[in-house]
């Protein structure tokens, strides 16, 4: 193999496409009309704060202890709430609640028992009512982990009463010989109040406002997304000149002239990934300085997901022109695999907002496993650990497209 004829043959295709108007505007400006077509649709995406709102009542008389527990848990303002955090609502009506609910206005709500107060603080045990509508699973999940909750912790307040009213009485044992009148102090502590032996809170916590919540910036997920599958694109369609060259005996003149066959196929796969780093670097150039994406905690790892992108598309095109047997079928299938992957691994719209099902099945694509490590990266603020297996996942696709390229490459038609 020799490096320079494979340096001249790659630099040979990189020019044939850096001077060929019509690719260059299809394989780099054509996305960029995508990019901002959607840039506009998807503008203030996640700029509205869609909280759950759950709602609690209680068929207690007024003043027992599901009225502190929803007093200490209802929503008093909105602005202290955290992104993501749901809004606690106190409904006054059980009939009421219950009918909402059964005419699909409300998704569901948790009930205190009429006993609830008397079964707590005598041990019997209680139960909490959870009604909701059928095709709320939403809201199902986290009013059962809402009421899961207050369970837990009435739970451990009524062993930490218990044992404070044991220590009561054994202090007055121990200072008087007697049990004496601790009514007053255990009326005090079950309405919340401090006593000597029961601080009123272990553990406080306060709750930070930091800001409005703002607008996800879709240039973040909508520009790797068209990087993806236009790099991918343009080298599948690379197979085509491929395929032509060796139609028309290019390559065979290449043999001829005492170019070795592995310094054909290196120097056509180095001339399809030249093509592609061209392309990255016109994305990520305009993407930081035109729609100020965020590359995310770790630069590096976008820069190194986006070669393994390019050198994966490059060796999957010569594959393709080794499988191919004329130039037009090589063309098809580089549309309709272009076509079918894209969609199929998240290039066209985010795979997070898709069901379970359909990222699983962007597992089999390399597209899936790129936008997802993209999306990591550069949307949830993954560091490079987090995006290793999709690092991994787009080295083997590479590797395997490049064995086959390997065995099946020739030079001559058939």
């Amino acid at each position: 193999m020799d490096l320079r004829h494979i340096w001249f043959i790659a630099l040979k295709d990189l020019r044939r496409f850096t001077t060929d108007r019509l690719a260059l505007f299809f394989f780099v400006l054509f996305p960029f009309m995508f990019i901002v077509l959607f840039n506009f649709l998807l503008s203030g995406t996640g700029g509205r704060d869609e909280r759950l709102h759950l709602s609690l009542v209680t068929r207690e008389a007024p003043g027992g202890l599901s009225y502190q527990i929803i007093e200490a848990l209802e929503t008093k303002d909105d602005s202290q709430l955290q992104p993501g955090q749901p809004k606690i609502i106190w409904l006054k009506d059980y009939d009421a609640a219950w009918q909402r609910v059964a005419d699909e206005k409300l998704g569901g709500f948790i009930s205190f028992p009429a006993d609830f107060t008397q079964s707590v603080l005598m041990g019997y045990g209680t139960q909490l009512e959870v009604v909701v509508d059928a095709g709320a699973a939403e809201t199902r999940a986290a009013l059962d982990g809402l009421a899961r909750t207050i369970a837990a912790e009435v739970t451990a307040r009524q062993v930490t009463d218990s044992a404070i009213i044991a220590l009561l009485i054994e202090q007055q044992l121990q200072s008087t010989g007697r049990v004496g009148d601790i009514g007053p102090a255990i009326e005090r502590l079950f309405a919340g109040q401090a006593t000597p032996a029961a601080p009123k809170a272990l553990v406080e916590f306060k709750v930070e406002h930091v800001g409005d919540i703002k607008a996800m910036n879709p240039s973040n997920y909508v520009i790797p997304g068209y990087l993806v599958m236009f790099v991918f694109f343009a080298a599948a369609l690379g197979a085509e000149t491929i395929v032509r060259e060796r139609q028309n005996n290019t390559l065979e003149r290449l043999l001829a002239s005492s170019v070795s066959r592995n310094s054909v196929l290196g120097g056509i796969f180095l001339g399809t990934a030249f093509k592609g780093l061209v392309q990255i670097i016109i994305f990520w150039t305009v993407g930081v300085l035109a729609f100020k994406i965020d590359l995310g905690l770790a630069p590096v790892a976008v820069i190194i997901l986006s070669i393994l992108m390019v050198l994966m598309s490059a060796a999957f095109s010569v594959m393709l022109a080794t499988l191919a047997r004329s130039q037009r079928a090589a063309g098809s299938i580089a549309v309709l695999v272009s076509l079918l992957l894209a969609p199929l691994g998240g290039s066209w719209w985010p795979l997070f907002i898709t069901p379970r099902w359909m990222q699983s099945l962007a597992k089999l694509t390399p597209h899936g496993w790129a936008n997802t490590g993209f999306n990591r990266l550069m949307v949830f603020g993954g560091d490079f650990a987090s995006v290793v297996p999709e690092l991994l996942a787009l080295a083997v696709f590479a590797i395997g497209f490049a064995i086959v390229a390997m065995l099946r490459f020739r030079t001559k038609a058939v």
